[in-house]
């Protein structure tokens, strides 16, 4: 009895705390006002002037070798010839990170500079188009592997990327912008040296440029957010960024600062495209010509980035017309502000708070994280968990054979997996195998993730399936053999199911694993409707800077694992305990018996 008087509070008190969450989850999205899109043109009257120090920087318009002469016409680019993936469509890698070129909108829509004026020249070859997710470490190696048909995520084209991918015509330029905590000594570019921790994204032209033209070692980051977030803490000095993502990611009131801009010294940003599919950047290049002749691009690029053209630079092929753009320099000092002082000094508890407890991005977060990031969580966990059962129950079988044959295929497999870290083998699979098997996932790299996470999975479900086998008494086999069933029959019927039942507790910590390691597999690129919960969250954490979106997704994964590891804790005490002893045994004998014998 005192057995059962102990479980209940416990149990009222895990179920009060999950109901708890819940209740909170609700009443947020129920009681929070509407917030306001991230991801929306700034306008004309944002424009800004040309930045300083821009001269010195810039290359002459006689250094450009790669800008075409003309284009061939519209009328002549032949769709059936373009070798896109889905004919009539083009899919595109782009990111959701980096507003106001590339982000996604409230309504889970790619947008941006970038993307809205890649949608206009789909218009003019008509073409259908797809935008995917992805990360820029990794979106020239999918577009030169034909994963997708064109990267757009304000490329900077240089020698070296050239290399990999082909690029169209330059659609827009290149500032640095050099960021630093309010209050830095550091004033400009010259004064970057040894010693400084400057922040950059991984694989970006802002990295070449440290390494190559200043000789520094700089401090990589995943994506622009993570590094920005670093630089308002002070964990790094300095953030060389582009200019597009400064001007949008540094808001009034940070604590942080832009105190130089220069030319970006590698040529044009532009789309990427597979080196060897020149029919389809011919293709490109005459829709480019064809919106800025019609003044399409002047319109987005008034709306998203208006910022005044250097001096010499113009879009599109040599033969495009100048683009004709409001007098950006007449309106920013027009605008113009008075210069902020320095903003006082916010206490530790108002900085948490602003960090982590924006109900407005609670209320904009938790709808997707329900109807999108979910789901598709769900999705990727148990499909994974069914491969990883099924092979791994396949692989202790093997790890446990005598034949030799068996046990070192198992092993060979097991070390890789194990061995590797997770990220590496969703990229070797979905980057590596993708492209084989494209023509059965339909280029969808949901199925490659699953997959994935699948035969990793099976590589530690193998383990713990054999460990638990081999910890059943040898005796066990051996009366089974004495009773006549064969070797097979005995392992099926008695020694493994036996094994099963002692590593339950471990099989659910393996399933909570693979539910967090399903976020890995956005590096393979995901649609907007595929997003699981974490990145559901770091989209609009990387729109807005706050955190509170990732403590959102965070909540539901807390909501999918603190049932899981308490069902871990209670299948182990169960197996441990065994089941209570009832009051009374029913097969005792009575009293009456015993008196009668």
């Amino acid at each position: 009895m005192a057995v059962h008087c102990d479980r209940t509070p416990r149990a009222g008190i895990r179920l009060a705390a999950l109901l708890s969450v819940l209740l909170m989850i609700a009443g947020l999205v129920a009681a929070a006002p509407a917030g306001a899109d991230q991801c929306a043109p700034p306008g004309v009257d944002s424009a800004s002037a040309l930045p300083t120090n821009l001269a010195a920087a810039a290359k002459g318009p006689d250094e450009d070798k790669y800008t075409t002469a003309t284009v061939q016409p519209l009328t002549s680019v032949n769709r059936d010839a373009l070798g896109l993936i889905t004919p009539g469509t083009l899919t595109v890698g782009t990111l959701s990170d980096a507003p106001p070129s590339i982000c996604i909108d409230s309504k889970g829509q790619f947008t941006g500079f970038d993307n809205e004026l890649l949608r206009a020249i789909a218009d003019k070859l008509g073409l259908k188009i797809s935008f995917v997710g992805t990360e820029f470490s990794g979106l020239l190696a999918q577009v030169a592997a034909r994963r997708f048909d064109v990267g757009s995520s304000s490329i900077t084209t240089t020698d070296a990327r050239r290399r990999t991918v082909g690029f169209t015509n330059g659609y827009d330029f290149g500032y640095f912008s050099l960021v630093v905590p309010s209050g830095s000594a550091i004033t400009g570019f010259q004064q970057l040296g040894p010693g400084q921790r400057i922040g950059v994204v991984q694989g970006t032209v802002q990295e070449a440029y440290l390494v190559d033209t200043l000789h520094l070692q700089p401090v990589k980051f995943p994506d622009y957010n993570t590094v920005y977030a670093s630089l308002k803490t002070r964990q790094i000095d300095a953030w060389v960024a582009p200019s597009q993502q400064a001007v949008g990611t540094v808001k009034p009131g940070d604590p942080a600062q832009i105190v130089e801009n220069t030319f970006s010294l590698d040529n044009f940003v532009a789309y990427a495209v597979a080196n060897e599919n020149k029919p389809l950047i011919d293709a490109l290049n005459s829709g480019l010509d064809a919106v800025i002749a019609d003044g399409t691009w002047s319109k987005l690029y008034a709306e998203w980035v208006p910022r005044a053209l250097p001096p010499g630079w113009k879009p599109g092929s040599k033969a495009a017309p100048v683009p004709q753009l409001p007098d950006f320099a007449a309106i920013a000092a027009a605008h113009e502000k008075p210069a902020a002082g320095a903003a006082a000094p916010k206490s530790v508890l108002t900085q948490l708070r602003e960090s982590f407890l924006d109900w407005d991005l609670y209320k904009k977060a938790i709808p997707d994280l329900l109807t999108t990031g979910l789901p598709n969580t769900l999705i990727l966990t148990v499909c994974a968990s069914v491969i990883g059962l099924l092979l791994g129950m396949v692989l202790a079988v093997a790890g446990i054979s005598r034949s030799r044959w068996l046990r070192w295929p198992a092993r060979v497999y097991t070390d890789i997996f194990r061995g590797l870290p997770e990220v590496v083998i969703i990229l070797l699979i979905g980057l590596g195998i993708g492209p084989v098997v494209g023509g059965i996932t339909g280029n969808n790299p949901f199925p490659l993730g699953i997959a994935a996470l699948g035969l990793m999975a099976a590589a530690y479900i193998g383990e713990i399936f054999r460990s638990g086998i081999q910890s059943v008494d040898a005796g066990q086999l051996e009366a089974s053999r004495a009773l006549g069933f064969s070797y097979s029959s005995s392992m099926r019927l008695v020694v493994v199911p036996q094994g099963i039942r002692r590593v339950l507790p471990a099989l659910v910590n393996q399933f909570i694993s693979l539910l967090k390691a399903s976020s890995l597999v956005y590096f393979l690129g995901l649609v907007a409707s595929q997003r699981e919960l974490f990145q559901v969250g770091r989209d609009l954490n990387a729109q807005t800077g706050n955190l509170s979106p990732l403590v959102a997704a965070g909540l539901f994964y807390l909501l999918l694992t603190i049932p899981l590891t308490h069902l871990v804790n209670y299948i182990d005490a169960r197996l441990r305990r065994g089941r209570t002893q009832p009051d009374e045994d029913p097969l005792a004998p009575s009293t009456t018996s015993q008196e009668m014998v």
